[in-house]
């Protein structure tokens, strides 16, 4: 995963370095100090909130307690943790709601952060919760913007409100009472960007502001620009006092300086960061789970929240009655793998297991292509021999070889591993982790 990868990295050669050498010395605990100060620099962390945070990790990291202790490496890793979600926002912070209706959110940014999808992507998400939702055209200058809103409404399955390009305030007064009067409960309003910010721009949203009085004004920055994202940010943020933040790019962002830099400076929290092009790819921002990927822990929380979204409970009901009665087959198996495609890219889920990321930076690759070539051996099956492929003879094999475009060894393959894990599963059903002895060749 491309998410704080190289800043991962090095803290984890830091901490290795550490875990080798038992009780630690203060003199090497201000050694590691340093690299760790080097290394959030060159993440382009904000210079002082680099200097900040060295200073609380120094002082509680050179404690009596921990010079003192037999495992001061991981009293060390626990304290730079905890000092990571502080940085972040220690919690995540959820969007207000208003008691009036409907609920504003207003949206602003330079242009080229991604403002306009994130739209469409924070409608997507309360949808989910079950907001009827109104987008708003509020950008009357940028070529197309209004026709991209209803693109991306479409895409998200609701409305997009415009009265072309008149003036902003107007749009957004009209907008609260279209939502009224159509029984909206939540209204998006995206307004104007620029390629660089100008008194034009922020007069224009303060008076949209001081219109419709948004429950929350939302700025979208691009993390790939680092510091330049936090700029924008205080900018923005004494301008408009914002409430909060929402970063795109995030998934391709080695670094993390923005991330780790914006609530620092601005004292307003991330709320959600972008994962994807998907109207989907939109995650509320945890500053705990993020330190913990940036310490290479992981991030099972996340996983088990985006198995949930892609597995209903009717389908883990029915999943869990065929394991039981030891039924599972091939027809399951390929339901399976449609759910794992839904819930995103293979490698980043691999790297939210704990201990897993390490593996994966030490060379192991998860080859996405075979979920598809697994699915082509499937889906040529006839649907009796899916739920039955101790029926499958050479004849066959040659058949279903043929017509997924694959290997006959391949479908052997697909087909000894399959039964292996039946009889793991069956085992597991009847003696738990116990039943597991004998099935060291599967791992």
């Amino acid at each position: 995963m491309a998410l704080f990868e190289s800043l991962s990295d090095r803290m984890n050669h830091i901490f290795s370095k550490l875990r080798n050498k038992g009780k630690l010395t203060e003199l090497e605990i201000k050694q590691a100090m340093r690299e760790i100060r080097v290394a959030l620099l060159e993440a382009d962390v904000n210079y002082n909130v680099v200097k900040d945070f060295t200073a609380k990790v120094s002082e509680k990291a050179l404690g009596e307690d921990i010079l003192k202790s037999l495992t001061p490496a991981q009293q060390i890793v626990k304290i730079v943790n905890e000092e990571l979600c502080a940085l972040m926002g220690s919690a995540h912070q959820k969007l207000a709601v208003s008691d009036k209706q409907p609920t504003i959110y207003m949206m602003c940014g330079l242009q080229g952060a991604g403002k306009t999808t994130m739209c469409g992507k924070l409608a997507t998400y309360l949808k989910k919760q079950n907001k009827k939702v109104l987008l708003v055209a509020g950008d009357i200058y940028r070529p197309a913007a209004i026709q991209q809103l209803h693109v991306v409404a479409k895409k998200a399955n609701t409305e997009c409100f415009d009265m072309g390009q008149v003036d902003p305030v107007k749009i957004a007064k009209a907008g609260v009472e279209y939502a009224l009067k159509n029984g909206y409960d939540t209204m998006i309003i995206d307004t104007a960007g620029r390629l660089h910010i100008d008194e034009n721009l922020m007069q224009e949203l303060i008076n949209v502001k001081n219109a419709v009085k948004p429950t929350e004004i939302l700025l979208v920055v691009d993390s790939m620009t680092g510091q330049d994202a936090v700029t924008v940010a205080d900018t923005f943020n004494k301008k408009l006092d914002i409430t909060g933040v929402i970063m795109t790019k995030l998934d391709g962002d080695t670094r993390g300086g923005a991330a780790l830099s914006i609530k620092a400076v601005t004292g307003k929290p991330i709320k959600f960061n972008g994962t994807g092009e998907k109207m989907e790819d939109l995650e509320p921002f945890h500053p705990e789970r993020m330190a913990s990927r940036i310490l290479g822990m992981g991030d099972v929380l996340t996983l088990i929240e985006k198995a949930e979204a892609a597995i209903s409970q009717e389908e883990a009901v029915k999943l869990q009655k065929k394991l039981k009665e030891n039924s599972f087959d091939l027809e399951d198996h390929l339901q399976q793998l449609d759910s794992m495609k839904k819930m995103g890219n293979l490698q980043d889920m691999m790297s939210m297991i704990p201990g897993f990321s390490g593996k994966l930076k030490q060379g192991a690759q998860i080859d996405e292509k075979q979920i598809e070539r697994t699915k082509a051996i499937i889906q040529s099956m006839t649907p009796k021999e899916r739920r039955n492929p101790e029926i499958i003879k050479a004849s066959q094999k040659k058949r279903i070889s043929k017509g997924s475009g694959t290997s006959i060894q391949e479908v052997n393959q697909l087909l000894k591993q399959f039964e292996m894990t039946k009889d793991m599963m069956a085992r597991m059903q009847k003696g738990g982790l116990k039943g597991l002895r004998g099935l060291k060749g599967l791992f």
